[in-house]
């Protein structure tokens, strides 16, 4: 019995699968998608709340991680930004920015999922769904082994993403079989992650910081958890940050703080400084990092010390939460074996990585899903 033949398997159905398998179909290429999970884009759907964040007017090389930071350019510009948004308005999807360039729909995420199946299904695509691949082996060609029997393909792409949130399914299934056809895959680590440490214990308060590790920074709003710091500056940070790194942190970004505190002591000398400094930030973080007594009482140099210490207040993470809660991989097939015009793995013709699977992470804020469609759509382009 003759195994079911494709132009190109694409194993996995996300946000890069999609893509790649809409581009290849449009090329009248014959395809075949498939995904272990019983439906496609299961992280399309959490995204954004429920509103899929599908990508970033700002998205540029400059917002993206990699060992090699050249790497995603080619793919950015051939497939921008505002081709995807075309897509979006060719489907009649509203959609509004939110913040940063950030942009998300109106409605659901639901709608970009239906928008890519309905573009799938105009290429021709055979999408199958509940398919888990037992493994990928090539001659001539591709075989691919699945719980549903064996496909044959010229091409095979990779796009089963990284390891993060593992609920949803995530494995490092990409990895294992870029190792064994001989492919690097470079250390990964949970990115766009919140971070465990020894903190002040006011779960629930946030405020606008700029967040510091080295040259990098990020001026977006810190979330204090009952395990660390979250919210968007930190997550940020965190796709930069290694075990033992120190985070420092800018509490009054807008402030000078010396001239404000110092100001306040003139005006208001019986006043407690726990007060004072909580017309700066939440009253739970100043109750926190102020020491008791009144303002008055305190010499100058003693408040400079102060506002120095909330200007630059330094964490020394534990840690992470880990995969459980982080947005991306960082790490991942080493860029170096991949061609950035095809996505084609150099040493192994036919084999492509796309996606989360790759050693390129975006920023929050729909940077990821433009790598996602971006480098779905070389790929596809190439298959």
């Amino acid at each position: 019995m003759t195994r079911p033949s494709f132009d190109v398997v694409i194993a996995g159905a996300g946000a890069a699968g999609l893509m790649c398998a809409i581009r290849a179909g449009q090329r009248g290429r014959r395809v075949l998608l498939l995904d272990h999970a019983e439906k496609v884009g299961k992280k399309i759907l959490i995204s954004g709340g429920g509103r899929c964040n599908f990508t970033n007017l700002g998205a540029r090389p400059e917002a993206f991680l990699a060992d090699n930071p050249h790497f995603c350019k080619s793919a950015l510009a051939r497939y921008t930004q505002h081709d995807f948004i075309e897509l979006v308005n060719k489907h009649g999807i509203l959609w509004h920015e939110k913040t940063l360039g950030q942009l998300f729909c109106d409605g659901s995420a639901r709608q970009i999922v239906a928008m890519l199946l309905a573009e799938a299904d105009a290429a021709g695509v055979d999408v199958r769904v509940a398919h888990r691949i037992a493994g990928i082996e090539k001659s001539d060609r591709f075989t691919v082994r699945t719980d549903h029997g064996d496909f044959d393909a010229a091409s095979v792409v990779l796009a089963t993403g990284g390891l993060s949130i593992p609920k949803m399914g995530a494995t490092g299934f990409a990895h294992d079989i870029a190792r064994r056809f001989g492919l690097v895959v470079t250390e990964t680590r949970p990115g766009l992650v919140p971070f465990t440490a020894r903190v002040p214990d006011i779960a629930g308060v946030s405020l606008d910081v700029m967040a510091s590790l080295g040259s990098t920074r990020f001026r977006e709003a810190m979330l204090f958890t009952h395990r660390g710091l979250s919210g968007p500056a930190i997550l940020q940070i965190s796709s930069y940050w290694r075990p033992g790194q120190e985070i420092t942190i800018d509490l009054l970004p807008d402030q000078d703080a010396a001239t404000f505190l110092k100001g306040r002591k003139r005006l208001r000398p019986k006043a407690e400084l726990r007060n004072i400094v909580g017309d700066l930030m939440p009253d739970r973080l100043a109750q926190a990092l102020a020491s008791e007594g009144v303002i008055g009482e305190r010499r100058d140099k003693d408040l400079e010390t102060l506002a120095a210490e909330l200007k630059a207040w330094h964490v020394n993470p534990t840690g992470t939460e880990g995969y459980a809660k982080a947005e991306v991989t960082v790490g991942g097939i080493d860029t170096d074996e991949l061609s950035s015009k095809t996505m084609e793995a150099k040493k192994v013709p036919g084999l492509y990585a796309i996606g989360e699977a790759v050693d390129v992470t975006g920023w929050l804020g729909g940077y990821n899903f433009q790598w996602a469609w971006s480098s779905g759509w070389v790929a596809g382009e190439a298959v």
